[in-house]
């Protein structure tokens, strides 16, 4: 017998864990006692009254409730549902972390050594000389980007980082009851600030203000978490020996950043926000390198007599005293007779002279000051102190490998049709458009920002929307007028993004390598080559099935591409938050790579709300890494790469008719008469044009006519309000039902990772969808045959993704994801139906006069923070 809803949440709440329990239990405790503070009891009671109804299914009554509020009260409790899923959030997030530590102190393999495992299980089938081959080239890339739809205020992260610190305490086992009666003082008050802290913004962030809220995952994890992975993974490989000796691991973390250098479509990106962007990064990791350098300098006491320096220590010393006789002498003073505890204390002086620009005492590169820290390391193993030297000195060597003076790689990105009109304006001879002074200046920026920080800190130079070769030969051409010949390094990126473009990739490149400018680079890097895959705009082009499948292709054309051509190839995956954009666990997305494809390098863009949920809190960054670096060292080898080959081989037939029985049924909805201005009115995507989220306007043109004036990140946000999610899945169930052998099916989920991968990705926007609900939204349109067509699909998905799985409900095989969509999904409900109550008012009420629309606005874009919360998904 199946369960109700009421059962299956029942069951759900029964599988949450205890300590997790009782911190949802006390942080709802809490926010009730501040409404009550707030508002009184009644509207506390209203809260209840609504979240009663939802956990019972009683959809009827709970929208009947909700039009009988005032606005006033609609509001505080779309603000009361809202505060709740931040506390419910970090919560989880706190319990994760906790999670991971309590099995890393209990010695669990899963958690301690994950990356040293993978290293070891390739030795195993592969050899040592081969696992070693592949660590020595490992490559992970993260590259953070801005993300337009991120719903949540700096104002209200930052309130959520000091509760969660609160919470975290309540859990010291030396905590006393006066600590925790005093913490939880506290959280009241914590809480008392993020309900009166407004959830939405009164104006767009600059692309300023969103670097300097990605440097907050930098200072507070980052930093360290990344040296913390190669000393983990240094530990497990060279057991007892760890520590005295030249480290096993080479730095194999690289950041970077498309925050203030991708200008596609955002004209607040300008030249001059693009060098103050990278002077940014660079202030943020200079400080925090002169930190760390000055705190090992203060630990670091050992003797002249037991420890003796080497001559080039002494000759460091010597020289600088030359310079600035008081520093050193002021130095001496504090630290007599400890030369390489003066050496890292002279060091932090000139990291911080650095960082003030003061170019006669600072660095004049981060590999002076890497050479520096390379003499401390040798005169100490020459000492006979190799511990001082591979310890936490090791560890600063290896942020500056991995951060530099730069922090993060600052990557440039355009569109190719404004560089083809940049370009024609520069040969023509006459007036430049503000538009093409604007590109020259880019790429002079570019150029000082390599003089400063050298060719490492911005080199690369993603061209949207690569049509032909010429699209790659105009930015070096546009690179020589505006520097007049002057050097610069310039890695041109192709992006392949529609259908059509992933089809014509490898045609392009051919055409790409043949420029003579492209050749120059191929020498001078290793035949290095870097692609970008865009996934974003593929599947809002073809829908998800055709997308994936499509990308698939494209990789695996490339990398043959690539062996052809001897070229050492990089794949940039051009990867959402949300699943409709390539979203999921990166780890399994690597497994499922076509194969060759990685080559022991992975490259993603991580965006918006993925930046925190991913390393915003330590032990999860630190899993995270492991998991996505373990991933792509087994994705390379011999072994994973022969089964992904065999697979696709396989599968072939029955690909091709998934690919064209879900295009046909994407394109049936898609391409059918109005289907932007319904989409308009069944989704709250008007709105969210007016909601300043980001710096990135949501659209490419004015209105939204059709497909193709419409962002893929909003595209994807509009539809998750809805509770529809049609980017993650729709296609899917005809294409399924086109295939029709469940057997045939099953095994392709058995031993196809693209299948399994996309199945999963499938089955998670399912779940996260709700068939009542998303109906009352698409009522709002008035085409019943297209509510009626999106319906069936629905159906048909759900119904063939639960064959394929042989599962009786969603999420059935995944306990944990399972009970945490459970148990959101009824207060995510609360929140649709005020938003409901408002779009419909929007939608169907002519008589409304500008107050009443500007209030009613206002409750529709409360609740969309709210259901972004709840789902944890935006765009």
């Amino acid at each position: 017998m199946s369960e109700t809803g009421s059962e299956t949440r029942t069951r759900a709440r029964f599988e949450v864990p205890e300590e997790l329990r009782a911190d949802v239990r006390l942080l709802g405790e809490i926010l009730g006692k501040v409404l009550v503070e707030y508002a009184g009891q009644p509207l506390l009671d209203d809260v209840e009254k609504l979240r009663e109804l939802t956990i019972a299914g009683d959809g009827a009554a709970a929208e009947q409730l909700v039009a009988s509020w005032p606005y006033e009260r609609a509001e505080d409790v779309a603000r009361a549902f809202t505060c709740y899923f931040h506390l419910t959030n970090l919560s989880e997030e706190l319990h994760r972390a906790r999670v991971l530590r309590e099995r890393d102190r209990a010695g669990s393999e899963a958690v301690v050594s994950e990356l040293a495992q993978a290293v070891e299980q390739i030795a195993r089938d592969s050899g040592e000389q081969q696992a070693r081959a592949l660590l020595n080239g490992l490559e992970f890339r993260p590259v953070l980007t801005a993300h337009p739809t991120e719903a949540r205020r700096r104002a209200v992260l930052a309130t959520i980082r000091r509760i969660s610190s609160l919470l975290d305490e309540r859990h010291d086992p030396r905590a006393g009851d006066s600590d925790l009666a005093e913490n939880r003082r506290r959280l009241v008050e914590q809480v008392d600030v993020l309900w009166r802290t407004s959830q939405l913004r009164t104006s767009r962030p600059t692309p300023l203000d969103e670097v300097r809220s990605a440097m907050a995952v930098f200072e507070e994890t980052l930093f360290d978490v990344v040296g913390n992975v190669y000393r983990r993974l240094d530990d497990a490989l060279a057991g007892d020996a760890a520590g005295t000796r030249t480290p096993v691991v080479a730095p194999f973390v690289h950041l970077g950043s498309w925050i203030g250098g991708d200008r596609d479509g955002n004209p607040n990106v300008t030249a001059a926000i693009t060098r103050e962007a990278m002077q940014i990064q660079a202030d943020h990791v200079l400080r925090a390198l002169e930190q760390a350098t000055e705190a090992l300098g203060r630990a670091l006491t050992l003797d002249a007599a037991t420890t003796p320096p080497s001559a080039p220590v002494r000759r460091i010393l010597e020289d600088a005293r030359a310079v600035n006789p008081e520093l050193i002498a002021d130095i001496e003073t504090r630290s007599p007779a400890e030369p390489h505890r003066q050496l890292l204390l002279l060091a932090a002086r000139r990291l911080a002279a650095t960082r003030s620009r003061d170019a006669d005492f600072g660095y004049p590169r981060a590999a002076d000051f890497l050479h520096e820290l390379k003499v401390l390391q040798d005169s100490l193993v020459t000492a006979g102190a190799p511990r001082q030297a591979f310890g936490e000195l090791q560890q600063l060597i290896w942020q500056v490998n991995s951060f530099g003076f730069h922090l993060a790689e600052l990557e440039i990105r355009q569109h190719s049709s404004v560089h083809a009109k940049a370009l024609e304006e520069v040969l023509g001879g006459g007036e430049l458009s503000d538009q093409t002074e604007e590109v020259l200046a880019t790429l002079r920026v570019i150029g000082q920002i390599q003089q400063r920080f050298g060719p490492d800190a911005c080199r690369r130079y993603v061209v949207s929307f690569t049509r032909n070769a010429g699209d790659l030969a105009a930015v070096y051409e546009l690179a020589d007028a505006a520097l007049d010949g002057r050097p610069i390094e310039l890695d041109v990126v192709p992006l392949f993004e529609t259908g059509e473009d992933l089809q014509n990739s490898v045609e392009v490149l051919d055409n790409a390598i043949q420029l003579t400018r492209v050749r120059h680079r191929l020498t001078a890097n290793d035949r290095r080559f870097e692609v970008m895959l865009g996934y974003s705009d593929s599947a809002k082009d073809v829908g998800p099935v055709s997308a994936t499948l499509a990308l698939y292709d494209a990789q695996a054309r490339i990398t043959a591409w690539a062996q052809r051509n001897a070229i050492r190839l990089t794949l940039f995956h051009g990867r959402g938050g949300a699943l409709g954009r390539g979203g999921g666990p990166a780890n399994r997305a690597v497994l499922a790579q076509a194969p060759g494809s990685v080559a022991g390098r992975f490259k993603l863009t991580e965006q918006g709300e993925a930046i925190p949920a991913r390393y915003g809190n330590a032990p999860i960054a630190q899993r995270h890494i492991e998991q996505v670096t373990a991933a792509t060292l087994l994705a390379s080898t011999p072994a994973i790469e022969e089964r992904a080959t065999a697979a696709a081989e396989r599968f072939a037939v029955m690909e091709k008719t998934l690919d064209e029985a879900a295009r046909t049924a994407y394109h049936g909805l898609v391409k059918a008469d109005g289907f932007a201005e319904w989409f308009g009115r069944v989704t709250p995507l008007e709105e969210l044009g007016q909601l300043p989220l980001g710096s990135r306007p949501a659209r490419r043109g004015v209105a939204v006519s059709s497909l193709e004036d419409l962002r893929a990140i909003p595209w994807v946000f509009a539809w998750s309000q809805a509770r529809v999610n049609a980017p993650g899945w729709y296609g899917l169930g005809t294409a399924l039902a086109a295939v029709g052998d469940v057997a045939l099916l099953q095994d392709a989920n058995q031993n196809w990772p693209l299948f399994q991968v996309m199945l999963e990705n499938a089955e998670m926007s399912l779940a996260k969808t709700d068939r009542r609900i998303l109906g009352r939204y698409l009522e709002l349109g008035d085409r019943p045959e297209l509510t009626q067509k999106m319906l069936d699909e629905h159906a048909l998905t759900t119904e063939w993704v639960l064959k394929v799985l042989g599962e009786e409900r969603l999420l059935q095989g995944r306990r944990v994801l399972g009970r945490a969509v459970e148990l959101r999904n009824p207060y995510v409900d609360a929140l649709s139906y005020l938003q409901l109550r408002a779009l419909r008012t929007l939608r169907t009420d002519d008589s409304l006069d500008e107050e009443q629309i500007v209030r009613t606005r206002r409750l529709l874009l409360l609740t969309v923070s709210g259901v972004a919360a709840g789902l944890q998904n935006t765009g």
